[in-house]
């Protein structure tokens, strides 16, 4: 009987190690498969329509490269409805 309950101790741990190790290959071919569809995607069509996300040119003439906001008070009606 001892025999038995170390073999289903070792058998329970053996399957434990075995689908934590299954679960991180699978998770990791996942998240590559949508990182690479979905970055790579979006990155594509950004360089065929010449969209840059980052305005990463150097302007040695500017003084800041801080951006200046329209930040002007609305009436009370337009912030009803703002979607």
């Amino acid at each position: 009987m001892k025999k038995l309950k170390q073999f289903l101790k070792g058998l329970k741990e053996g399957q434990k190690k075995f689908g934590e190790n299954l679960a991180i290959i699978i998770n990791t071919l996942i998240l590559s498969v949508a990182y690479f569809i979905g970055i790579g995607i979006s990155s594509i069509f950004a360089k065929i329509f010449g969209k840059q996300f980052l305005d990463i040119k150097i302007d040695k003439k500017a003084k800041t490269y801080w951006t200046k906001l329209n930040l002007t008070k609305k009436s009370k009606k337009e912030y009803y409805r703002q979607f």
